[in-house]
C-alpha cells in the first residue's frame, strides 16, 4: 500500500477559499439556492418558483415610478417621544437608531412622480423602520399626500408593508386609523382614485385602515395579509386554520382583494387601471 504514502514532503494543500457571507440566499418555497446579485436583478423573485421575498421600499419607487421623475415630499415631518414613552429600551433612542439605521427616514415616505408619463402621489411603507408601525408621523405623511392628490387631481397609490400600530404612541397611534380613513372618504367623495398595493407583511391597523380601503387593491403573490397573525387567532379559537390562510390567494378567494400582480408586473398592472379609471 506505499503507493498512497505521499512521498514528497515539499507538496502543500490548496488553501480553500472563503465564500463572503450574503452571496447566496435558499428560496423558502423551492429550496433552491439563489446567486443574491441575480436575485435582486430579478427584483426578489424566485427565477424556480416566482417566489417574492421582501424588497427594500426604495427599490419600488425603482419599479414603479419614471426614471427621473420622482420628488420626495414632506421630508421634515419625523416621529417625536412625546409621550415621554420608557419601556426595555427608551422610545427616544429607539427613534434615534432607527433613524440613523434607515437614512434618516420615517416608515412611510412620500413622492410624486409619474407611471408611464401619468401623474401620481405615491407613499411606500418602510418596514425597517421598527417594523413599518403607525405613528403619528406615519397618519401626517399619508394625511398630507391624500389632500396633495385630492387638490391636484391625481391618483394616490399607497405600497403597504406593516406590522401595525406602534405601541410607544399609545392611542395617538390608534388614531391614525381614523385620521386617514377621513381623508380618504374627502378624496373618495371628491372622485380620487385611491391604489392599495399588499405587500408582505401587511397587519394590525393598516390593514384595518388604508390597506383595505383602496379603490383599486392589488396584492404581491403569497402576502401575508390581516389583522393579527396566524399563530394569534389560533391560539384564541383554539382551532387550526385553513391552509394558506392569511395569503394574498386565500384573500382574493374570499373576495378581500381584486388582483394579486407579480412584482415584475406591477407598474404595467397599475398604468392600465390609471390609464382606464382617470
Amino acid at each position: 500500500m506505499d503507493w498512497f504514502k505521499r512521498k514528497d514532503k515539499k507538496i502543500k494543500e490548496k488553501t480553500k477559499k472563503s465564500i463572503p457571507d450574503g452571496l447566496w440566499e435558499k428560496c423558502p418555497s423551492c429550496k433552491e439556492i439563489l446567486f443574491k446579485p441575480e436575485l435582486d436583478k430579478n427584483n426578489s423573485i424566485c427565477r424556480h418558483c416566482s417566489y417574492h421575498f421582501r424588497m427594500d421600499y426604495r427599490k419600488y419607487l425603482e419599479l414603479i415610478i419614471d426614471e427621473g421623475s420622482s420628488k420626495r415630499l414632506f421630508e421634515n415631518i419625523k416621529s417625536l417621544n412625546f409621550l415621554n414613552f420608557v419601556g426595555r429600551r427608551k422610545y427616544d433612542k429607539q427613534l434615534d437608531d432607527a433613524y440613523k439605521k434607515g437614512g434618516n427616514t420615517d416608515s412611510i415616505e412620500i413622492y410624486s412622480g409619474s407611471i408611464k408619463s401619468r401623474s401620481v402621489i405615491i407613499g411606500i411603507m418602510n418596514f425597517a423602520f421598527i417594523g413599518g408601525s403607525m405613528g403619528s408621523a406615519l397618519g401626517e405623511l399619508i394625511s398630507r399626500a391624500i389632500v396633495k392628490a385630492r387638490k391636484e387631481n391625481k391618483p394616490l397609490i399607497l405600497i403597504c408593508k406593516s406590522g401595525g400600530a406602534r405601541m410607544q404612541e399609545g392611542a395617538i397611534s390608534l388614531m391614525q386609523l381614523a385620521k386617514i380613513s377621513a381623508q380618504l372618504a374627502k378624496f373618495s367623495k371628491s372622485g380620487g382614485l385611491y391604489i392599495s398595493v399588499l405587500t408582505d407583511p401587511t397587519t394590525g391597523g393598516v390593514t384595518a385602515s388604508y390597506g383595505m380601503l383602496g379603490d383599486i387593491i392589488f396584492a404581491e403573490p403569497g402576502a401575508l395579509i390581516g389583522f393579527a397573525g396566524p399563530r394569534v387567532i389560533k391560539q384564541t379559537i383554539g382551532q387550526d386554520l385553513p391552509e394558506g390562510f392569511q395569503r394574498s390567494e386565500f384573500l382574493l378567494e374570499k373576495g378581500f382583494i381584486d388582483q394579486i400582480v407579480s412584482r415584475d408586473k406591477m407598474k404595467n398592472r397599475l398604468y392600465s387601471i390609471i390609464d382606464l379609471l382617470s
